[in-house]
């Protein structure tokens, strides 16, 4: 089982990057949980989701400890660094959280997610930069299967940005820290 909790500011797309894990889990057979949680603020303000990627059932939605974390900006970072299990690991933007973690038990990846969505000409695409190291990094999901989920899912309002996010997906996937 995975637990992975994906945190940052809303308009950062970090539901979205969430949704994107689930369906690609479910398209790899596994059994999934996507458990969002925002503050009024929306964009802006904090929020995170949780999902769960299991080979058998899953017996709540919610996660104390987490296997892994996706941190979008520091508040995150502060919020959750606690939270990830001994062991597990830690995907952090470096662009928008400008200290490392104090935990030596985990395994932290500090990768320039927003600064290599903008050198592809989309700022907004931080999050499947980070999306596309998870999958590196969790290696029980192929690669493929995450494109074709995305290309199954993505909204009708974001059609036209699909292959910016294959950019994206394959930006943080190649990316070696």
């Amino acid at each position: 089982m995975q637990e992975l909790t994906i945190a940052g500011f809303g308009g950062q797309g970090v539901l979205f990057a969430g949704k994107v894990i689930a369906y690609a889990g479910l398209a790899a057979d596994k059994y999934i949980s996507w458990l969002p949680s925002y503050g009024p603020e929306m964009r802006g303000g904090t929020c995170n989701c949780q999902v769960i990627l299991s080979e058998g059932s899953i017996g709540s939605p919610l996660i104390t400890k987490s296997d892994s974390i996706i941190v979008m900006n520091k508040p995150s970072l502060e919020k959750f660094e606690t939270s990830v299990k001994s062991g597990g690991m830690m995907i952090i933007d470096s662009v928008h959280v400008d200290v490392k973690t104090k935990r030596n038990d985990v395994k932290a990846i500090y990768i320039p997610a927003q600064k290599m969505a903008e050198e592809l000409g989309y700022s907004k695409l931080g999050n499947m930069v980070m999306v596309g190291q998870f999958i590196k990094q969790y290696g029980e999901i192929p690669f493929d299967t995450v494109l074709e989920s995305l290309k199954n899912h993505i909204s009708q309002s974001k059609a036209k940005l699909l292959e910016a996010n294959i950019e994206a997906l394959k930006a943080g996937y190649n990316f070696e820290g």
